[in-house]
């Protein structure tokens, strides 16, 4: 039976039921698997929490651990558990492929990989109507510049400051976040530029985001003008001027920074980046790994949310709900450019990804999870909200759909972030009473919140309860 407990905080606030039993646990005890962690695996794969969780097994929007707690994953494994935890569908199609055909590499035609393209590139307006299917987001940006520089036969690729696009020797140029960024020669040829944070940067207001919920900074813009938009596209054009020949290779950008805490940019400043890369030859990728398949809910692609059309996307995480696989969407013409000598991926669409896939896709649409993102994610934005206006702490709360940043700071005036022990604090009170949520940003000070897109509100009620009697706790301690 699934064990009772009780939380080390004191909470009002009720988990829902949930009426799947998970198997007993019957694996190495924890001390032991704590010793193999130390020894066998790299140290570089840190763990979350004080006391890391071992977990057992996964049902939709929960997580059981090893002695039977459950939890509300509101991090979705890094926001790649898309459409539930083992979802009933997709376990189901993996089965039966599994049975048939695993493996015989792509030079040889069998049915998974193109009823799979089909399906995948019927969902993208023209002319992006090609894919090359890759093993992990790292692997398929590194193709999108290489792409981008065979195509343009230039060279220089603009990245956003605060952009994670891999850790690959070759995209690590494009990562801009210092603690991702090791000594060794890299990002030959990728320049950063500044990024338009409209909480954090020098200007922004209180009109310049697609989100239900707006910073506490204000602005004197009126109807149809950004003066933030119009400050940070002069700074793009600073770097267009100073820093990179006449002519680019490209620019990429997440439509929503994910690492960086779901951070946004003001309304029509990609489209008016875009337009510029463009004007200087340069082809323009949007990195679609944590923002695409229906995540934001307005639409099912974060291009899209800002009224562009890119010329290479890539996808990852949630395209295989937790299955590594990836992909390179993009133009015919572009993609030719491949097609001059042999660019090769073993494993790159192989039969189970594909089947995995094409499951994920008919997931989304059949349990109308686009649409839940908008609902369920637009009430929790507004619920968060409302502790924004009640803690000084909380500094901004941000995003769109399930993809939801809460950038805490020592006081809104400042925006200083708040110390990480205070952070971790809350963090683990959180986790004690229920809630799995990730963290993000350049300081580690927003709290990101991506989970599986079939949460309900009522899960919502339950998460934001907690969260609020864990930011209670850390005033009371302050006190």
């Amino acid at each position: 039976r699934q064990q009772k407990w009780k939380s080390s905080v004191s909470t009002q606030a009720k988990m829902p039921p949930c009426d799947f039993v998970p198997e007993k646990y019957e694996s190495y005890p924890y001390e032991r698997m704590q010793k193999i962690r130390e020894q066998y695996i790299v140290p570089s794969l840190r763990t979350y929490y004080k006391k890391p969780l071992l977990l057992h097994q996964g049902h939709m929007q929960w997580l059981f651990d090893h002695e039977g707690r459950r939890y509300l994953d509101l991090f979705a494994g890094i926001v790649t558990v898309s459409v539930g935890h083992c979802h009933p569908k997709v376990t189901m199609a993996t089965q039966k492929q599994l049975a048939r055909l695993w493996h015989t590499t792509n030079i040889y035609m069998y049915p998974a990989i193109h009823e799979y393209a089909e399906k995948l590139t019927s969902l993208f307006p023209e002319p992006l109507k090609v894919v090359y299917l890759t093993n992990s987001g790292s692997e398929a940006n590194d193709l999108a510049m290489f792409m981008a520089r065979l195509h343009t036969r230039n060279f220089d690729i603009i990245c956003l400051r605060g952009a994670y696009h891999g850790g690959s020797p070759y995209t690590l140029g494009l990562t801009s976040l210092t603690p991702y960024k090791h000594g060794v020669a890299n990002g030959f040829g990728c320049t950063t530029t500044m990024l338009p944070d409209v909480f954090r940067g020098p200007w922004g207001g209180s009109h310049c985001r697609d989100s239900p919920v707006q910073t506490v900074r204000k602005c004197s813009c009126t109807e149809g003008s950004c003066l933030a938009k119009d400050q940070y596209i002069e700074q793009f054009k600073d770097t267009l001027n100073t820093s990179v020949p006449k002519t680019v290779a490209g620019f990429i950008a997440e439509p929503m920074q994910g690492v960086n805490g779901a951070v946004q940019y003001p309304r029509n400043f990609l489209k008016e980046a875009y337009q510029l890369i463009r004007e200087r030859g340069g082809l323009c990728i949007s990195d679609e790994v944590q923002t695409g398949f229906g995540r934001t809910g307005s639409h099912f692609w974060g291009f899209q949310t800002h009224g562009v059309v890119p010329d290479i996307v890539t996808l990852a995480k949630g395209i295989g709900n937790g299955f590594p696989m990836a992909a390179v969407v993009t133009t015919k013409e572009i993609a030719s450019s491949l097609a001059q000598n042999l660019h090769f991926n073993t494993f790159g669409g192989n039969p189970l990804a594909c089947v995995v896939g094409a499951a994920v896709l008919d997931a989304i649409e059949e349990d109308g999870l686009q649409k839940n993102s908008e609902d369920v994610g637009t009430y929790m934005l507004l619920e968060l909200a409302k502790l924004r206006d009640k803690f000084e702490i909380v500094g901004d709360v941000r995003g769109k759909g399930l993809m939801i940043g809460v950038e805490m700071v020592t006081d809104k005036d400042s925006r200083r972030p708040l110390p990480v022990e205070e952070i971790n604090q809350i963090w683990e009170d959180c986790k004690d009473m229920g809630v799995l949520i990730g963290r993000g940003g350049l300081y580690s000070q927003t709290f990101r919140i991506k989970p599986p897109m079939c949460i309900t509100k009522r899960d919502v009620d339950f998460a934001v309860e907690v969260f609020h009697t864990a930011l209670q706790r850390h005033v009371e301690r302050a006190a």
